[in-house]
Parts: structure tokens; sequence; C-alpha cells
């Protein structure tokens, strides 16, 4: 008997039948790689698939097992996956349309395309499998995760972001987040193709970067923050120095002369932690023309507010927010925590000295994104910020609006448009 013609079919992925079937071919592997003392390492991909092919089909015959030709290579591929790869993730991973991977638990797995959720047909054998692929993830990264640090951020080499966190505090088993990291950032020109903003948008941006406006860029998670930030950067002129900051190393930044710095989180004795308030303080002795803060979100607020009116024009960061005057209170919500002395006039008062333009970038419930509001801040008037709204998204048209006629700050007055050619 043909065993592996048969018309009984394993494939699919959601069964418990065939989930026990791959747990069992797992462990086999496994078994047989031990035995023959096979160094995965040291193989090249086509031997090791011909190794597995010929151990599963020979598991497959010895057992009675009723698969077919098509099911026995989806097996060899998925468990070549999860002995020398991430599992489940391997495919998700490679593929430059998928930007967000969600699990959720062993048997949940989402992505996001196109800036739309949409749940896998994937999952993980249990939540051990989950488990042993996040610290197939973290180990190199030199991270932990367990029971006594159930948690953990941390950037693979590739610059994509993880966050993991397990059991005790996942009730429902481990949960992985993985923001990916484009091989290809996107362009002003994709901007436009994607209607996040118009040309006269794209001309405004582009001269308030040239006339070093300090520009604080708002919005939601994944509403486009650092994607519009790292694209404003290419602006700056190729004589000035930039230093950039970040937790997670994500700003591509095409630019002559640029000195990187990421944050360093504690180590396993808790020692050994760099903030971004530590390398911020440090970059004002590096001489830096412009300084670009990934993102605030602590104490840092006050050092950046600081060197934004010392002498470093130009300088930008990106800050969650509902809106860009939420982003205004924000930053006297993080000032307070930061432990700023002074009275709230006087905040506002230094606020207001050091951003010119707030920018601020909604995601559609559709998961497109949009630049919804740049507003000017003039001032302080009767203790209230003087804010000026310069341009405007009318959802129910689809269309960007000049909200107030011509900006009033300094920089941009006089100055007309120099193009918006990228480098």
């Amino acid at each position: 008997m043909d065993i592996i013609g048969l018309s009984r079919n394993y494939s699919l992925k959601h069964s418990d039948e065939y989930q026990d079937l791959k747990s069992r071919l797992h462990r086999y592997l496994i078994q047989c790689i031990e035995d023959d003392q096979v160094s995965l390492k040291a193989w090249e991909p086509e031997v090791l698939s011909s190794y597995a092919h010929g151990r599963i089909s020979r598991y497959i015959s010895e057992h009675h097992l009723a698969v077919n030709r098509d099911d026995i290579e989806v097996l060899v591929r998925e468990l070549i996956d999860e002995l020398t790869g991430y599992g489940p993730l391997q495919g998700l991973l490679a593929d430059d349309k998928v930007d967000d991977i969600l699990v959720n638990g062993s048997g949940n797995i989402y992505v996001e395309r196109g800036g739309r959720l949409q749940q896998t047909e994937l999952r993980f054998i249990d939540d051990n499998h989950v488990l042993r692929v996040i610290q197939k993830i973290l180990a190199p990264l030199g991270r932990r995760l367990d029971e006594t640090n159930p948690m953990v951020d941390a950037r693979l080499p590739d610059g994509s972001r993880v966050n993991a966190i397990i059991p005790p505090l996942s009730l429902d088993g481990p949960c992985l987040s993985i923001r990916k990291f484009r091989k290809e950032p996107l362009r002003a020109s994709d901007l436009l193709a994607y209607r996040t903003l118009n040309e006269d948008i794209l001309e405004f941006l582009c001269r308030a970067v040239e006339t070093r406006c300090n520009i604080l860029i708002s919005g939601s998670t994944g509403s486009g923050k650092t994607t519009l930030l790292n694209i404003l950067t290419r602006y700056i002129d190729e004589s000035q120095r930039i230093v950039t900051i970040e937790d997670a190393a994500e700003l591509q930044l095409d630019h002559a002369h640029v000195v990187r710095l990421e944050t360093r989180p504690p180590n396993i004795e808790g020692e050994g932690e760099v903030t971004a308030r530590d390398l911020v303080r440090n970059v004002l002795r590096m001489r830096p023309d412009r300084i670009v803060l990934g993102e605030i979100r602590g104490m840092e607020v006050l050092d950046m507010l600081q060197a934004m009116n010392t002498g470093h024009e130009g300088s930008m960061s990106t800050l969650h927010a509902n809106s860009g005057r939420d982003a205004l209170s924000r930053l006297g919500m993080l000032a307070g925590l930061a432990a700023f002395r002074g009275t709230e006039e006087t905040l506002r008062e230094m606020v207001a000295s050091a951003i010119d333009l707030v920018v601020h970038v909604g995601r559609m419930p559709d998961g497109r994104r949009r630049i919804t509001q740049i507003m000017e801040l003039v001032g302080v008037q009767d203790g209230h910020y003087a804010i000026h709204e310069l341009f405007a998204y009318d959802a129910d048209s689809d269309s960007f609006r000049r909200a107030g006629g011509k900006p009033q700050t300094g920089k941009l007055v006089n100055h007309p448009p120099h193009g918006h050619g990228e480098r």
C-alpha cells in the first residue's frame, strides 16, 4: 500500500490532529538529530531539508499514517523552520508586506498588512513552543525572560522591535509583539502616493526643516510618527552634524554626518542602565547641530526642551498624544513627573520658546495614515498657549486645507519654498 498517496488529510493546520502529528514529528526529528549527532548550523539548507524529508517519510511509513505527498512537504518546511528558525513566525518575518506580528498565546497569531490587522491560520503547538521561539529570539540579544523577569523589550539585529510578556503577568499564555523594520524606508513620494499628506504640506514641512524650526510630531501608536520623522531628516543640510537618540534604533537617516545613540536597559543584576535623559545630557557635549530624539516619554523632556532653547535649532522628536493640543499638555505632565521646579507659567513659556511646530499624525479606522493637523506655537497669552493652526485634515472629504493663513514664526516668514527633492 502506498501510504503517502492516501486521501486522509492532515493539512488543516488548525486541527488538533495535525498539531498532534506535528508535535510527535518534532520530538522524533530532535531525537534523530541527537542520535545521528547532526550539526544544524554546519549543514546547508538543502542538505537539512533532504535529511528531514527522509526521516519524516520513514516515520510516516513505519506508523502507517495516511499523509499525502504535499502535506509531507509542508510538514518538512514547518519543522525545519521550528528547528532552525522561529517556527510559524519564520515566513511572516520574511514577508515584506507584514508590518506587525502579534502572538496572543499559542493559538492566535495576527499580522498587520497595509494598515489592517488580520488573523492568520498559523499557530504554535502549545505555550511551551511559543516560549522556545521567544527564547530563541532573545538569546543572541543577551536578554532574559522568566518568571522573575516576565516581560522584556528588545531589538532584533535587523532593527525590528520585540516585546514579550509571559505568565503570570499574561493570563492567556505568552504574548509576543514584533514591529518589523523596513528594509527600504518610506520616502516622501510614498507619503504622497498614500495621501498621508499633499504637495502643499510636504513643501511647507520641507521649508520648516531647512529653516531650522524645532518640530514635535505627535500621534497614536502605529500612526507613522517615526516614519514621518525619518523622512523629514532627509531635508537637513549635509553640512550639519546630527545626533539621534532612540530606545530602539529605527531611524534610517540618509545623511553624511550622523551619530546614532541608543539607550541601554539594566542588566540581570539591575545595573548599567543608560536612559534617554543620560544620552540627551551627553549629546550636548558632542557639538550637535541638530538633535533628533526618537520619542519623548519621560525624564528627558526637560533636557530636550533646554537643548531646543539653547542653540540647537532644528531639533525634532515625537510624542504619543491624541491631538496637537494634547501633545502640549503631555509635555507639561512629563515635565512635572521630571520634577520641574518652576511655575506652570514658566513651563509654558519654556515649551513655547522651544517648539515652533506641532505636526499631528492620525490613523484612520481603515488603517490609513493622515497628517491631521499642523500647529504653530506662537507663544503664551494670558497663561495659555497661543496656537496658530496652519493645516487641517477634513475626514469627510479626505482632503487637506490651509487653516489659518501664513505662519507667524519668524523662521518661516519670507522664506520662499525650496522644493522638496529628496537626496
